[in-house]
């Protein structure tokens, strides 16, 4: 593949980091033989190897300041059975944490899983995510493949962020400063151009060094259509995880490539929410369900580990490859609280990985754990920097008051299917577009996966505390989608609380947030659309008639059908509104004050039976 001036200064900035490091002697001599031994099929130890050290993390979502709140902790588990909370993240920490952990590796490279943009904060989403992109570039990533969220502004802005260049509509955000775009290749194997069938981004980057050869494939889940809006994904095709990333290694192979990392914007469901558990017990990659589990099972054996994201969980697994050998499968969390740290045995003679079992991450000399992103290190001084020169073009829109809370209402936060702040937003949707003029609804669905934050009653700045910020609701609701208002049956309304817990949704239920006066009761010992009780079913005391026709606000992804919501989707009559952010604002402003804030809601709209 031709260079490319990104590929050109990455190579620069690899060489310029490995320079000054210490050498230290390759760790495979501390191993036990025979986990030296474990290769493809290959029984003999090794010779000649040399261990590169492989840094990882994935869903960012340009959190370039420490996140607030419960997404701003990890969950430790302890010796004694118990576990303890620690706050992490932010890209000072993590650029200080990525620095130290690369010294004394002269063969080190720094990757990604994707969504490291999009449903960003608002000082990096209040400039498209140049601030994010900026930081990478400083932070030495060497490569990441797309998430789904990297399609939110569509194929064109990504390319932007990829090449650089002014935003076309805002332009240039720092006098006689052009955005420059990433020094890192985003990958985008699984997404092609509908017209020519070919990668809208490159399929692969092959990392060199001193004759040390190891290929990157990247790839995003193949239902991002169906998570993204239409607009985002308009005029591009998703493909099948496993049978590109499959192609692709079988053309490095041919390349003479033998070493390969799969990067997989899809993940898994952990046994454990600590990030420290032991993922392989009982067995291997026992610790670990949903769809990454069965897409490694499918990755050719040609792949030596994969990089997994999107599902914003941590763990460590081995699952074995179609060919019975071990192979790592891990994920950081999300918005920069952990990093994976893993050693790739790399044999000079086969060009190839020598893989080996993980190793529990309280081990001595694991091959592969995750580490947290602790705030009691030194910051990043260049991280500092760029922060507070992007802080300060921000300030004028982002330290604005919008109302007042009395407690901490969570929404990312909590793991409950009815969250107090679900119902918060939902009621402000439903409040802005109930007005006959507005679009007279009478009831309102917010997707729980578009509330990205946590209203926190402890100030994030000189706001106060209690205080709401444009900035931490623009966090809450950073898609600035617009608002719908349709015709739907209620037979179409039942429809759509059944999909919540079936069809694409089964395994993995998501639960809507309802707007005041809409009830019904979840039964989660059932199975499928029988988990809704339909008779329980309720707006305003009323049952929900099946012929009748209800006027029904939502965010623009929920009227496409979005998250499997097909029956949202068949809505007639739509009348466009305001965006959800503003609605958001203007029930803060016109609900709360400093004598008066707001309190979280209480959560009794669904009843769930466990």
């Amino acid at each position: 593949m031709s260079a490319t001036p990104h590929k050109i200064r990455a190579s620069r900035r690899v060489l310029a980091a490995a320079a000054g490091l210490a050498t230290v002697g390759a760790l495979v001599a501390a191993m036990p033989a025979d986990a030296q031994s474990l290769g493809k099929g290959q029984g003999q130890q090794p010779a000649n190897t040399v261990d590169v050290q492989l840094l990882s993390f994935n869903d960012l979502h340009g959190n370039l300041e420490p996140p607030a709140g419960s997404a701003g902790t990890v969950t430790e588990k302890q010796a004694d059975g118990t576990t303890k909370t620690i706050p992490a993240g932010g890209v000072e920490y993590l650029a200080s944490s990525l620095r130290t952990a690369r010294q004394g590796h002269p063969y080190s490279i720094t990757a990604a899983g994707g969504d490291m943009v999009g449903a960003s904060p608002l000082l990096s989403g209040l400039f498209h995510d140049e601030p994010t992109i900026e930081a990478l570039n400083k932070i030495h990533l060497d490569v990441t493949t797309v998430g789904n969220h990297e399609f939110d502004e569509g194929a064109t802005e990504l390319a932007r962020l990829q090449n650089g260049g002014c935003h076309p509509v805002e332009g240039c955000y720092e006098k006689g400063k052009t955005f420059q775009g990433a020094d890192f290749p985003y990958l985008a194997a699984n997404v092609t151009d509908e017209k020519t069938g070919k990668p809208i981004l490159k399929p692969y980057t092959v990392w060199k060094k001193d004759g040390v050869k190891i290929g990157f494939i990247g790839v995003t889940l193949e239902g991002t259509p169906n998570i993204v809006t239409a607009n985002g994904v308009k005029g591009l095709k998703f493909h099948d995880e496993i049978e590109t990333v499959n192609k692709y290694a079988k053309e490095l192979d041919q390349q003479g490539v033998k070493s390969i990392v799969a990067l997989i914007h899809e993940g898994g469901a952990p046994a454990s929410t600590s990030y420290n558990y032991d993922c392989d017990s009982p067995g291997a990659g026992d610790g670990i369900s949903g769809p990454i589990a069965e897409i490694a099972k499918g990755i050719s054996p040609k792949v030596d580990a994969l990089v997994t994201g999107h599902t914003h969980q941590a763990y460590v697994c081995t699952v074995p490859d179609p060919a019975g050998n071990p192979r790592l499968v891990t994920s950081a969390s999300s918005f920069g609280k952990l990093y994976t740290d893993t050693t790739l045995t790399y044999d000079r003679r086969t060009k190839d990985i020598v893989r080996t079992s993980v190793k529990s991450s309280s081990s001595s000399n694991p091959t592969s754990a995750n580490h947290v992103v602790t705030r009691d290190q030194a910051r990043a001084t260049d991280m500092t920097a760029l922060i507070a020169r992007w802080n300060a073009l921000a300030a004028p829109i982002a330290n604005r008051p919008q109302g007042y809370i009395s407690a901490d209402i969570d929404g990312r936060g909590s793991t409950a299917p009815e969250k107090p702040l679900g119902n918060l937003i939902a009621d402000a949707q439903l409040e802005g577009l109930a007005p006959a003029d507005k679009g007279g609804a009478v009831v309102a669905f917010m997707n729980p996966g578009g509330i990205r934050a946590d209203l926190v009653y402890k100030s994030t700045g000189s706001e106060g505390d209690g205080v709401v910020t444009y900035g931490e609701s623009f966090t809450v609701q950073p898609f600035t989608n617009m608002m719908n208002v349709v015709d739907l049956t209620g037979a179409q309304l039942i429809t759509a609380l059944q999909q919540q817990v079936s069809g694409s949704n089964e395994a993995s239920p998501k639960i809507l947030q309802v707007s005041k006066g809409l009830t019904y009761t979840l039964d989660m010992t059932k199975t499928g659309a029988a988990r809704v009780v339909v008779d329980t079913i309720k707006l305003n005391g009323a049952a929900i008639d099946p012929a009748k026709t209800y006027r029904v606000a939502m965010n623009e992804f929920l009227a496409g059908g979005g998250d499997g919501f097909a029956a949202l989707g068949q809505g007639t009559n739509k009348l466009v509104g305001a965006s959800d952010l503003d609605l958001f604002n203007a029930y803060l402003s016109a609900h709360s004050s400093a004598a008066a804030p707001l309190a979280p809601p209480v959560t009794d709209r669904i009843t769930v039976i466990q």
